[in-house]
């Protein structure tokens, strides 16, 4: 009696068994790939340049989404390619914009002619350091369109603008949002 169904060969069920989970695995790899490349990026934090806000070893995660949909703007708190070491990402403040002037007066911070409130600075001095070879920092220093000044929170430990420059806003990897690692510094960064 014939019931309209077939046996299949026992060699194409393990094959299609097998292309299932290799189609299974790469969509995993392709997602994840996706959501590191347009999405958000974890890192954890290697120095002591952003403390007291970020602290070494902390784990944060940086997201990409809301530069599509706005600018850089002073304050927030960035990631983006070191302008010294290739492949290697660093995490600083936005101080100052392309247009805006930035000057050092007295350990102060001064944009555009304001001293900034800098409560995150927990009230160390922000000095002048000496730039990188072919580096030129002078003040006041008017930040180039499409650049941006970035400064590490701990004043007294941190090379940022005032040794490299004004980097380049395209370098920027993403918004840095959130400490997720350790859980007695989870909070939202800002």
């Amino acid at each position: 009696m014939y019931s309209g169904e077939h046996a299949e060969p026992q060699g194409s069920g393990i094959l299609r068994t097998i292309v299932g989970l290799l189609v299974m695995v790469a969509l995993v790899f392709g997602l994840s790939w996706a959501l590191r490349t347009f999405v958000f990026q974890a890192y954890e934090i290697p120095s002591g340049s952003m403390e007291e806000t970020i602290m070494t070893g902390d784990m944060v995660f940086s997201e990409k989404v809301s530069y599509y949909l706005r600018d850089v703007q002073p304050g927030d708190i960035v990631t983006f390619q070191d302008p010294e070491i290739p492949g290697r990402v660093l995490i600083k403040r936005v101080i100052a914009v392309g247009g805006q002037t930035v000057d050092l007066v007295d350990g102060k911070v001064v944009v555009d002619g304001v001293a900034l409130d800098e409560p995150y600075t927990q009230g160390k001095a922000s000095e002048p350091l000496n730039p990188a070879p072919d580096v030129d920092v002078s003040y006041p220093f008017t930040v180039p369109e499409g650049r941006l000044w970035v400064m590490g929170d701990n004043r007294t430990n941190s090379q940022d603008s005032r040794y490299f420059g004004a980097i380049k806003e395209s370098s920027v990897t993403g918004h840095a949002v959130l400490v997720y690692w350790p859980f007695q510094n989870f909070g939202a960064l800002t």
